[in-house]
C-alpha cells in the first residue's frame, strides 16, 4: 500500500512539473504570436498610410486606379505570408507544448 502510495505521489508530482513545463511553452509561443501579430498589424498600417497618401496625389483616375490595385495586390500577398507564418507558430507551440508530454505517454503504454 506504502509502495503505490509513493508511486502515485512520484507520477503526481512528475505530470505537475510537466504541466508547468508545456504552460511555459505556451506562454513563449503565444507571446511570438502576439509579438508577430503587432508587428504585422504596424506594417499594414504603415503601408495603408502610404497608399492613402499616394492615392490623395495620384493625378489621374488611371494613375489612382494603379496604386489601389497595387496596394490590393500587395496587402493581399503579405496577408497570406504573413497567415502562413502564424500557422507554422501556431504548429510549433502545439508541439512544443505537447514534448514535456511525450515521456509520460510513453511511460504510460
Amino acid at each position: 500500500m506504502t509502495q503505490t502510495y509513493e508511486d502515485f505521489s512520484k507520477y503526481g508530482k512528475e505530470f505537475a512539473d510537466t504541466g508547468l513545463k508545456s504552460f511555459a511553452s505556451l506562454s513563449k509561443g503565444a507571446q511570438a504570436i502576439a509579438t508577430e501579430a503587432g508587428e504585422y498589424t504596424k506594417k499594414s498600417f504603415e503601408a495603408g498610410s502610404a497608399a492613402a497618401e499616394k492615392l490623395l496625389s495620384a493625378k489621374s483616375l488611371e494613375k489612382a486606379i494603379e496604386i489601389q490595385s497595387d496596394f490590393a495586390k500587395q496587402s493581399y500577398e503579405s496577408f497570406v505570408a504573413e497567415a502562413t507564418k502564424i500557422g507554422d507558430l501556431y504548429a510549433e507551440l502545439a508541439k512544443e507544448a505537447y514534448k514535456p508530454f511525450e515521456s509520460i505517454v510513453a511511460k504510460a503504454k
